[in-house]
């Protein structure tokens, strides 16, 4: 929302030194979104509120594209449906969904690229807005490029026996690369494209300008360990959240693969759902940086796989033999059976969960009785009223919005992340020196942040900052923590 701010506001892609971290298209589309709104940025109360209604509109257009797309791989109603429960009440998927996230733009104009290569025939026309989509996606999160080898093969295959297979088969990677062209070139015409000399050393970064080529570089060479090891992700955040989607996903996936292996000319909708399942995963296992929100684009490719492994299995010969003419009837029985299981038993956390007091609640991913909203609010409030325009304060992104775009604008309140690492703000503003540093708005999280990411010391000048600093305001429920210092000088 902060880059989306600075498009509309400054018709730049970032308030900072744009660094090629992720492509534009994301923020683009938030921008457009905000844009023809009466108040903009604050049109649902604040930024992010209004960039969470976008995501809104977005899932639902997911929901039907994720439907269609089930419904024409497995050729079953009862598999779409399946895939689309998961999909709108997994507690994972209901946490992530809300997030105003470049994954969840990513996941509609991928699966608006899979519906277009699904039509009934596979046209010149269908081929290139599937080609263009799948384009946008690349540009709006570049991990979508480990769902093209799928499509890839899902063309070749649409295309077999079609009079325009030739043309279609160059025009789709054509449209494909477009949008992705169009992001290269804009590098190329700002000298953004290669690092000086080529020196692509990651110990020492290129310091006269930035690098598209080089970030990239940069970002494959990252790594953080194991996402297996019992202090990853898997463990700590994503199994604790809805461990039935991703261990019956999982499962789905790798049966989809098998089915879909063994006879890909036959089962082409296990072997596509299997792959794009697989593929993410891997992306996710392979070693690098990982964060919490990277789940996000598996969810859907598990939902695809549950709903038609599950479908299945339902029409499966000795099912059909044991239960006689039952059997249609037992198809929609069972998923059924286990969708009132998964909604009613606490130990799911689909609709209820067991609170900390040992009774049972209606499950809320976001701790609906500690009121954070209100909380913010009161922290900002007090911002406003105690602390001067002037003021060059350190803070956490999320209130970026609010004290830029509201009155009175705080032109110098900066993220701890972009105070840190971006040479303007780091070298001119504040030097480095914690003594430049008025106030420091903190959040626990910010605090396990600041430590997290100050490996090589970036961060100490800040650290310093908050040793010499005394607590002026705090507000503690929970385990949330937020603080605001001012710093002694």
């Amino acid at each position: 929302m902060q880059r989306a701010w600075s498009l509309v506001r400054e018709t730049r892609l970032s308030p900072y030194t744009y660094d090629y971290d992720h492509a534009p298209a994301g923020w683009i589309t938030l921008a457009g979104w905000a844009f023809p709104l009466p108040k903009q940025f604050e049109a649902f109360g604040n930024a992010i509120n209004t960039g969470r209604f976008l995501m809104l509109l977005v899932h639902l257009a997911s929901v039907v594209l994720l439907f269609e797309v089930t419904r024409r791989l497995s050729g079953t109603v009862l598999a779409a449906t399946i895939a689309a429960f998961f999909f709108n009440l997994s507690p994972i998927s209901v946490y992530y969904q809300r997030q105003v996230l470049l994954d969840n733009l990513m996941i509609f104009w991928m699966l608006l690229a899979l519906y277009a290569l699904l039509r009934r025939e596979t046209t010149i026309r269908s081929a290139f807005a599937g080609g263009i989509a799948l384009g946008i996606a690349l540009i709006t999160k570049e991990n979508a490029l480990f769902f093209a080898p799928t499509f890839m093969y899902l063309l070749y295959r649409r295309i077999q026996g079609s009079a325009s297979r030739r043309f279609t088969r160059a025009l789709w990677p054509f449209a494909a690369a477009a949008p992705v062209g169009a992001y290269v070139t804009y590098a190329l015409l700002k000298n953004e494209l290669m690092p000086s000399g080529l020196d692509f050393d990651l110990a020492n970064p290129p310091a006269d300008h930035v690098s598209l080529l080089y970030t990239l570089w940069w970002q494959i060479n990252r790594s953080q360990g194991s996402l297996l090891n019992h202090h990853g992700l898997l463990y700590t955040s994503w199994l604790p959240r809805d461990s039935f989607l991703l261990l019956a996903g999982m499962a789905t996936t790798v049966i989809s693969l098998w089915w879909g292996m063994r006879k890909h000319r036959r089962d082409l909708g296990f072997f596509v759902a299997g792959t794009l399942g697989f593929g993410y995963a891997f992306y996710l296992l392979r070693g690098s940086v990982v964060l919490d929100f990277y789940i996000t684009p598996l969810i859907p490719m598990f939902a695809m796989n549950i709903g038609m492994v599950t479908d299945r299995l339902l029409r499966r010969p000795v099912l059909r033999k044991v239960l006689g003419r039952a059997s249609s009837k037992v198809r929609i029985a069972v998923p059924a059976l286990l969708a009132v299981m998964l909604l009613a038993s606490p130990s799911t956390g689909y609709v209820l969960t067991v609170n900390t007091e040992g009774r049972v609640a209606v499950a809320d991913q976001y701790q609906h009785k500690l009121a954070l909203t209100h909380m913010q609010l009161a922290q900002i409030a007090w911002v406003r009223k105690h602390v001067s325009p002037k003021a060059r304060i350190i803070m956490d992104d999320d209130m970026w919005g609010e004290l830029h775009d509201v009155h009175p604008v705080y032109p110098y309140a900066h993220s701890h992340w972009n105070a840190s690492s971006d040479p303007a703000l780091r070298d001119k503003l504040f030097r480095k020196r914690w003594q430049n540093v008025d106030y420091i708005i903190m959040s626990n999280k910010m605090r396990n942040a600041i430590h997290r990411n100050n490996g090589d010391g970036r961060e100490n000048w800040i650290l310093a900052a908050l040793r010499n600093s005394e607590r002026v305001w705090a507000d503690i429920r929970g385990g949330i923590r937020l603080e605001i210092y001012r710093v002694n000088k």
